[in-house]
């Protein structure tokens, strides 16, 4: 507790911290003061009697921080980058040049793979817009558009995705934390006050066992996401001795941490947008003037809204992708290399292909026990529900898996800042 104590003094103090997290808490407030200006015409009825009918449409709104429910500027939230960034990810596999730019050309290959995603980020912000302003305008949402109203409205929307990418890299290089997932925690803790004041509205005492229930649970899987966030496998290493004149040098004892949950919460990210994507475009041609399209589309969107194929696509996504990201952020070919060059070992194991061997089988076993915990905990929200009849449910277990994984990042973003500053 004074250890506590002491590191929040130390924040208060320390002017590069304070400074920091200030930044961070001017963006996110301005990012709440763009979700609340709407673009023009507007019917506000209608907009809420399709907003509190629509579940689909209430999960994007999560994930805009509530810019969706008023169609502000940044309507699209996120989504546009996320998107190219997932893009860009799988196009490392079809194209190893794209694949030696993010993994062995360093912070220069880095930037310029991050520079593609960010310029892919502008047609599907436009192609995204384009079609919710189609798909509300059919729903009578918004008022029909002239042309130069549309490419207005367009523009504006995408610049405000554009701007929205642009805060968040801003708060990974001047604030605390990453950015993008910053962003889109704060917009799922936006609407829990909301959340909280309709719970206590409808509060039914004949459900009661079902809410007790439902809060043991949250609180046992917060308890699992910490515990597998923070577990890790560690592998031993030695450093050969190497003697320079009268000297001795190596000879130490270390270990290389390996996470049971590499890719943190960007298997969960990845997955809601790959199942979010298919049906806005389902929902877009459900009223195209074509009979057959409609009936196709009414089809694939029955399809898609099942909750057991929801939840199948749901957990096997986080999987692949836990395995995926992993795959593509820690390469245990470079890893090996590295030890070797630095005269570092494994002890009974032999350096080069063997080394790589090793650490891709305890990677592989490891990366299988985070990808399971992940997947069960996304689908978990639905059991419940589907068991309680809580409608809010799925929502809240999305959104308390993300917060979780965000909060545990940030504070170990801050507690590493306060332990640079006091060395």
């Amino acid at each position: 507790m004074n250890n506590f104590i002491h590191k929040i003094k130390l924040v208060f103090r320390d002017k590069p911290i304070r400074n920091r997290i200030l930044f961070t808490l001017f963006v996110l407030v301005l990012f709440r003061f763009m979700a609340a200006i709407p673009i023009p015409g507007i019917d506000t009825l209608r907009l809420q009697q399709f907003m509190s009918g629509n579940d689909f449409f209430g999960l994007l709104n999560i994930f805009s921080g509530g810019g969706l429910s008023n169609l502000s500027i940044i309507m699209l939230g996120l989504s546009p980058y996320i998107t190219a960034s997932i893009i860009m990810q799988l196009m490392t596999v079809m194209f190893p040049k794209l694949k030696a730019m993010y993994q062995e050309e360093g912070d220069m290959g880095r930037k310029k793979f991050a520079q593609y995603s960010r310029l892919l980020t502008i047609p599907l912000a436009l192609i995204q817009g384009y079609a919710f302003i189609a798909l509300l305008q059919s729903q009578g949402v918004l008022a029909k558009l002239a042309t130069f109203d549309l490419i207005t409205n367009l523009m504006v929307i995408g610049a405000g995705s554009i701007l929205l990418m642009w805060l968040g890299e801003l708060i990974s290089e001047f604030g605390v934390g990453n950015g993008v997932s910053l962003l889109i925690f704060a917009g799922i803790v936006s609407v829990l006050p909301g959340a909280v004041g309709r719970f206590l509205f409808t509060f039914n005492a004949s459900q009661l066992p079902s809410y007790i229930g439902f809060i043991a649970a949250a609180l046992v899987v917060t308890w699992g996401i910490v515990v597998v966030t923070e577990a890790e496998r560690p592998i031993p290493i030695t450093y050969a001795k190497q003697v320079r004149g009268n000297k001795v040098y190596g000879g130490i004892s270390t270990y290389l941490p390996l996470r049971v949950n590499q890719a943190g919460v960007i298997p969960i990210i990845f997955a809601l947008s790959i199942l979010l994507f298919p049906q806005m475009i389902v929902r877009f041609l459900a009223n195209a003037s074509n009979v057959i399209v409609q009936k196709v589309s009414a089809f694939m969107l029955a399809f898609l809204s099942n909750q057991i194929f929801y939840g199948v696509a749901y957990f096997l996504l986080v999987f692949i992708f836990t395995y995926f990201y992993t795959a593509i952020t820690f390469d245990p070919d470079s890893v090996s290399k590295n030890l070797q060059r630095s005269g570092a070992f494994i002890p009974g194991v032999r350096p080069g292909i063997s080394t790589s061997s090793y650490i891709a089988k305890i990677l592989f076993r490891l990366t299988m026990i985070g990808a399971i915990f992940l997947g069960v905990v996304a689908i978990l929200p639905l059991i419940v529900q589907a068991f309680t009849g809580i409608n809010s449910v799925a929502i809240g277990g999305t959104g308390l898996l993300i917060v979780v994984s965000v909060v545990i990042e940030l504070v170990k973003k801050v507690d590493a800042q306060i332990s640079a500053r006091e060395y």
